[in-house]
């Protein structure tokens, strides 16, 4: 049986009148040391998934995402993870486990090893997907690459490890249990029980069912991506049905068909309706075609050498005979897919005739970008079909009833949800308590948040930086909040400068100050208003210089207040106010 109770209580410290040295935590010195679990990112937010699992001392850190820029973040790039604690306890970190291939589990990792090499487990496809990224960064030296099997149970520091298949969106995918001096904690890693996977390899129930009933599941941490979902998640197979009626009732067009490139059962479904209608399957996208090629080596992609055409080649065959796979669901600007539908596409272009299928949701925020892509292609009289016209996607990730049944086999003494909103969490909360499960064993944690599992239970246990950490170009963590609200200022308000030279020896400007506006929109005449503006600038410094003002610091303040004052008052804009003070 699970365990229900707390380990430790009346009858458990001893016989009677016998006394035992206890720990600073309060537990008795021979009693098992606790275990923290540190959540560097994936709560409260899809993306940026990052676990630290401490035992003994020691970490393993559980995935190293990414996540995808919000609209409000002009500029940025990728937001990764705040990987302020790993980089202070980098002698402590023993190794990195990935549950599987997607980028918000692996794309953080070459961000990762610019600070301390490391070696990374998880499944030959998922090591895969994640060498690509850092050895594009020219930092494969700094990674030991370890593939693990289904089922396998390693050592890994002073925690027993073992890989438990799950069905996802990736081939591959492992639940992941670590069995630890506190019991076991199971994590479920992106999931979804499919009865009829592409691959055959369904999620192994009877493997956690036997931890449960043996040693039992002490705390579980479970995807909440679909908790607000009533029912069950369609099984992936249901696509490939859908894909062969589009393919049949469309013959002689050509199709273009855009989605994940992880996400290879989808490739595959494609290329058999593909071929099923006597068509040639053709690549496009840098990444679509590494990891096609990639999954074909490891046995995982079934796509014959004689049904691949170069994808110079497309415009050569019958459009009835050909089928694009394509990256760019998502909308990205410099995508495959979009640069198609801009017509800017290198390698051929769409026809009026054209089918383009979108099989993929857009990711929260990817909405308008995906929306613009659709637009564009409609423009090319081209023919869009999508999720909302046509059963061409489903999720990855388990609904309530699958959630439902994982909780009822697993049986944990623990709960703490995870890798969703905090919407997703809290309704996975409820889900739990409707399985049984008190409040006082659910904890809802946050980026940041650590917990500590002991004889007493699960308790919270401080927090640790947590934040965004941006990308922008080549530039890691540089950017702040300053940064950000200054471009939302200048999208939003625009920018007006004043530029002033000042002769600090004689206490006097050499010149009257210019002010420059770009980007600032007002209805009232700008000449008069800007040389207005510049006069009480004027009249600003040259106080200030009468009062003994010397420095820049203070020249800049006096300058930056007196035309945001007038800005603000005559046009109730708040524009970017920035003063240039050259001295002689």
């Amino acid at each position: 049986m699970a365990e229900r109770a707390p380990a430790g209580g009346a009858g458990r410290a001893g016989g009677a009148g016998r006394s035992r040295k206890r720990r600073p935590d309060g537990a008795p010195s021979d009693a098992p040391q606790p275990v923290r679990i540190v959540f560097l990112g994936g709560l409260g937010e899809i993306g940026r998934n990052c676990a630290c699992i401490e035992v003994d001392g020691r970490i393993l850190v559980l995935d190293c995402g990414i996540m995808f820029p919000d609209p409000d973040m002009p500029g940025v790039d990728l937001v990764l993870p705040d990987l302020t604690y790993l980089r202070e306890n980098a002698e402590r970190v023993d190794g990195v486990i990935l549950t599987h291939g997607h980028e918000d589990h692996t794309g953080g990792l070459a961000y990762l090893v610019r600070d301390f090499p490391v070696a990374v487990y998880g499944s030959e496809l998922s090591l895969g997907l994640a060498r690509s990224r850092v050895e594009e960064a020219g930092l494969g030296d700094q990674v030991t690459w370890v593939p693990v099997a289904d089922g396998e149970r390693r050592r890994i520091g002073p925690c027993d490890v073992e890989f438990i298949p799950v069905t996802h969106s990736v081939p591959c995918a492992f639940a992941v249990a670590f069995h630890t001096p506190q019991g076991v904690i199971l994590h479920s890693g992106d999931f979804k029980l499919d009865l009829h996977p592409v691959d055959g390899r369904r999620t192994d129930l009877s493997r956690m069912g036997e931890l449960a009933g043996t040693s039992g599941v002490r705390l579980l941490l479970a995807d909440s991506t679909n908790a607000e979902e009533p029912g069950f998640t369609p099984s992936e197979s249901t696509v490939g049905i859908t894909l062969r009626r589009v393919f049949l009732e469309r013959p002689g067009r050509r199709f273009v068909v855009t989605c994940f490139a992880s996400h290879i059962h989808r490739v595959q479904q494609v290329a058999d309706a593909a071929r099923a209608g006597g068509r040639k399957v053709a690549t496009l996208g840098r990444s679509m075609q590494k990891n096609v090629a990639l999954a074909r080596r490891l046995g995982i992609l079934d796509i014959p050498d004689d049904a691949l055409v170069d994808i110079e080649d497309v415009d050569e065959l019958d459009p009835g005979q050909v089928c694009v796979i394509s990256t760019g669901s998502q909308g990205e600007p410099m995508s495959a897919l979009s640069r198609l539908a801009t017509g800017e596409n290198r390698f051929f272009r769409l026809r009026r005739d054209d089918v383009v299928v979108i099989s993929a949701h857009p990711i929260p925020g990817n909405e308008w970008s995906v929306g613009r892509v659709i637009d564009n292609l409609h423009r090319l009289g081209v023919e869009v079909v999508h999720s909302g016209v046509e059963a061409v996607h489903v999720s990855g990730h388990a609904r309530q009833g699958e959630l439902a049944t994982l909780h009822s086999i697993t049986r944990p003494a623990y709960f703490v949800p995870v890798h969703g909103e905090y919407r997703h969490m809290a309704n996975h909360v409820r889900l739990a308590s409707s399985m049984g499960l008190s409040a006082d064993r659910m904890l809802l944690c946050e980026d940041g948040d650590a917990i500590r599992l002991d004889e007493t239970g699960l308790h919270r246990d401080g927090d640790v930086p947590g934040g965004y950490l941006f990308v922008d170009g080549s530039a890691v963590g540089d950017m702040g909040h300053g940064v950000l609200h200054d471009r939302r200022v200048l999208a939003e308000e625009g920018v007006v400068m004043v530029v002033a030279t000042v002769d600090l020896r004689r206490g006097e400007m050499v010149s009257k100050p210019q002010i420059v506006a770009r980007g600032w929109a007002h209805h009232l005449d700008e000449e008069a208003m800007l040389d207005e503006a510049g006069l009480l600038v004027a009249t600003a410094i040259d106080q200030a210089l009468a009062d003994g003002a010397r420095d820049h610091e203070t020249l800049n303040r006096v300058a930056r207040k007196a035309l945001g004052r007038f800005v603000g008052t005559r046009t109730r804009q708040r524009p970017l106010i920035v003063p240039i003070i050259v001295t002689v």
